[in-house]
């Protein structure tokens, strides 16, 4: 099974018990009526980007839907926690690209989807031979992958959310949903 699209999503949820906090983001994501399975960090070659709408459009409750996921829970008051996923596409669309899962604590949006982004990305460049040096920042590194036009897009979603003062558990997700699976051919 090869996926032919894939959207992206985030929430967060605020609740007592963890648990339910999970349940809330995902509810706050809109993919809480999935039986959702946690796949590693392939982009397929050939996979589509569509709309959140456009993916729940093609999916029924109760599907057993693949998806990489990042999580992050927290009831300490007052801490930043946040949930990331990267992707980093080629230029050459029967290659794979990658996705990346992120979770961390005290990071904001910007900072932990730039890290997600990041990892994707130098997944993807070592993957295709690309010379770069890894202590360089990531702007001087996504210019070089730009440049090389093996790398054509990358982008993340992130989710973050500062736990309240009463320590209820707040959990930060972010998704990519993977729909329309087509059978692979064996020869």
């Amino acid at each position: 099974m090869v996926p032919r699209y894939v959207f992206f999503t985030k929430g967060v949820g605020i609740h007592r018990e963890k648990l339910a906090s999970f349940e809330l983001a995902l509810r706050d994501a809109a993919i809480e009526r999935y039986n959702l399975v946690r796949v590693s960090s392939i982009f397929p070659p050939g996979c589509r980007i569509i709309t959140r709408q456009r993916g729940k459009e093609l999916l029924r409750p109760g599907q057993i839907v693949f998806c990489v996921l990042a999580e992050a829970a927290t009831n300490e008051p007052g801490r930043l926690t946040a949930a990331s996923i990267g992707l980093a596409a080629p230029g050459d669309g029967e290659q794979y690209g990658y996705l990346s899962e992120h979770h961390s604590f005290g990071e904001t949006d910007e900072k932990a989807g730039e890290l997600a982004e990041d990892l994707a990305a130098t997944m993807l460049a070592t993957t295709l031979g690309l010379e770069f040096d890894p202590e360089s920042a990531y702007d001087e590194r996504k210019e070089i992958y730009r440049m090389s036009r093996k790398i054509v897009r990358s982008q993340n979603i992130t989710q973050s959310a500062r736990c309240d003062k009463h320590g209820r558990w707040t959990t930060c997700l972010a998704a990519a949903v993977f729909v329309g699976h087509t059978p692979v051919q064996i020869a």
